[in-house]
């Protein structure tokens, strides 16, 4: 009979997790859009990495405990690119349906807040008009999925690399 540590793999524990930040990501992205939170400057912006940070924690945890008690580096980054992939790909993808065909008006909602606070940093007219023909480029639902993957799978792997220092637990007795 196998024991658990072959059975579980690195690719496995990051999929589960990777569902679950994806859930929590969707659900905090609904929460914010319904009460018009801008998500792209001041706490709101950090929230999203705490969440990754406790998913990565825990999918660690759940890996040492259901596995042989050991987590090399390299496993706590599999782990972490796993978990960033699946999460990147179904929240970005929840995003665009929500932006392109459920709240076409988010986008715009997006551009208020964005202009208020270049106005509140006091910008002058020509910059912020410089600004918004600048984000108004990358702005589309399509560019916003794309950058929201590929933004995703970065900031998981380099939080994977900073949590997995703290996380991993190498098995001395292991030939290398």
């Amino acid at each position: 009979m196998e024991d658990s540590s072959e059975r579980l793999s690195t690719r496995t524990v990051g999929i589960r997790y990777g569902l679950i930040l994806a859930a929590v990501s969707v659900l905090f992205f609904l929460i914010a859009a319904m009460l018009s939170l801008d998500t792209t400057q001041g706490p709101g912006r950090w929230v999203s990495l705490i969440f990754m940070v406790v998913v990565f924690v825990l999918g660690h945890k759940y890996y040492k405990d259901n596995g042989d008690g050991y987590m090399s580096y390299g496993q706590g980054m599999g782990i972490g690119f796993w978990a960033s992939l699946i999460s990147s790909l179904i929240s970005s993808t929840f995003t665009y349906l929500y932006v392109k065909f459920i709240d076409t008006n988010w986008m715009e909602t997006l551009k208020e807040m964005q202009l208020e606070e270049m106005e509140r940093q006091g910008m002058s007219e020509e910059q912020m008009e410089m600004a918004m023909e600048m984000m108004g480029r990358f702005s589309t639902p399509e560019m916003i999925f794309v950058f929201s993957i590929l933004g995703g799978i970065l900031l998981g792997v380099i939080a994977s690399l900073v949590i997995t220092i703290f996380t991993q637990r190498n098995n001395d007795s292991a030939p290398f």
